[in-house]
């Protein structure tokens, strides 16, 4: 017997994959706008979070997804 959760989450897997993505990139974005202050804070140095910034979109672990 086929549950209807899995007929709505399977077309839905992409999507909401797709939408983790963005977030983390989101994330990397606003890490890189921190200032000194803050970077000391979470222990960070700016090259780390440029660097962390620079990634790709697709470049997270798939763990990030679920």
């Amino acid at each position: 017997m086929i549950r209807v959760a899995h007929l709505v989450a399977a077309p839905l897997a992409p999507v909401l994959r797709l939408r983790a993505r963005l977030a983390s990139w989101q994330s990397r974005q606003r890490l890189a706008d921190l200032d000194p202050a803050a970077l000391r804070d979470i222990g960070l140095t700016h090259t780390q979070a440029a660097r962390e910034a620079a990634r790709p979109l697709w470049d997270a672990p798939d763990h990030w997804a679920r």
